[in-house]
């Protein structure tokens, strides 16, 4: 079977897989704490009185991840470009509109670029994840970096026994926090939910990112602003040292 075969079929897993979820997912909550599960992966979520939030996810086969995020005050969106009349526009991504009242998955699930990344997120069991309220910084490689791996490998990751491997380069992926282009500074050091770093690197008007491997990708999109979060659209996928 060849590779747009299986993610073919994992992308309408995914949509049909939707409207499961209310009877496969089992959440858990009290004022300032939700516990949700679901296909095996385990969401805690802890709400303190500031705001200031902390998720922890742990998958069936032990592997764990963890994230701390906290809120933008008024003033920090207003000169970050995010005053609530921006935050009503939206921007095209994959022939779709993203809009700020979808929260990140259910944005990137609009955009045809994006089949294949929604489909690992799926098979890597990070859609609730990803649904929870963050905020969240995003970078999403879009169909044709995923192509651009060498033969075989993205066969390789969505098979059961790489799920580990296949989180790992998919938290990679996401910093904690909401980190619109004009945070992000040259030489910048972004701590990802994965544990390892990214570099930011900016070269005229250009924003690439530097993975702990050495490989670059660029931004090709940015400021996809969702209500968790931001994605920004990047062309080649990064890759963690480990």
């Amino acid at each position: 079977m060849n590779t747009k075969t299986i993610f073919t079929a994992l992308a309408l897993t995914v949509a049909c897989s939707a409207t499961s979820f209310a009877q496969d997912m089992k959440t858990k909550s009290d004022d300032e704490k939700t516990k949700t599960t679901v296909d095996g992966m385990m969401t805690k979520t802890k709400m303190a009185d500031d705001g200031k939030m902390k998720v922890k996810g742990k998958s069936a086969a032990g592997d764990k991840m963890k994230a701390k995020t906290q809120p933008r005050s008024a003033a920090d969106r207003k000169k970050m470009g995010m005053a609530d009349n921006a935050m009503s526009n939206g921007v095209m991504v994959g022939g779709a509109m993203m809009t700020p009242d979808k929260d990140i998955v259910d944005n990137a699930a609009g955009s045809a670029d994006h089949t294949t990344l929604v489909a690992a997120v799926k098979a890597a069991g990070l859609v609730e994840t990803l649904k929870s309220a963050g905020p969240f910084t995003v970078f999403a490689p879009t169909n044709a970096a995923f192509d651009k791996l060498p033969a075989g490998t993205v066969n390789s990751l969505v098979t059961p026994e790489m799920k580990p491997t296949l989180t790992k380069i998919l938290t990679y992926h996401v910093v904690p926090g909401r980190l619109t282009a004009a945070d992000l500074k040259n030489g910048q050091v972004l701590t990802t939910v994965e544990g390892e770093q990214l570099t930011v690197m900016i070269s005229g008007s250009n924003v690439m990112l530097k993975d702990a491997k050495g490989g670059m990708a660029t931004v090709t999109i940015p400021n996809v602003m969702s209500s968790n979060g931001v994605t920004h659209v990047i062309d080649t996928v990064l890759m963690p040292a480990k």
